[in-house]
């Protein structure tokens, strides 16, 4: 498989496994007001990524993929927030896997700003 292709493939499938993590911690949070108002935030912005994801690999221009790129950031940063007040509330009996996803967010947000800087820079060239 050429590298590039197993990149896209490889973020594709952890930003699919982020979503799974996200799911589930969502249906472990209590049926209260506060477990239902974060579990609705949290699995929307939670899943996104992937979808916004897919969307910016049919990009249809160079600011396109920046502007998608862009959204799937966004969605990761409130995931984390998310999970940050889940954590600190705390909403689960579960802390491991906050801890988990909280490392995963931030190793995604570390290579959306990446791949953001890099594809402006190229935009420039």
């Amino acid at each position: 498989m050429e590298e590039i292709t197993k990149r896209k493939y490889d973020l594709e499938e952890r930003l699919i496994e982020f979503s799974l993590l996200i799911i589930q911690i969502v249906e472990l949070l209590p049926n209260t007001k506060a477990g239902n108002h974060i579990g609705g935030q949290l699995i929307r912005s939670g899943t996104s990524p992937a979808f916004n994801y897919g969307e910016a690999q049919s990009a249809e221009s160079a600011n396109d993929f920046i502007h998608k790129m862009k959204i799937c950031l966004k969605e990761l940063r409130e995931s984390k927030i998310s999970l940050k007040i889940i954590k600190r509330k705390p909403l689960i009996k579960s802390p491991d896997i906050i801890e988990k996803v909280l490392q995963e967010s931030d190793e995604l947000i570390a290579i959306f700003v990446k791949s953001i800087n890099t594809a402006e820079n190229n935009k420039k060239k």
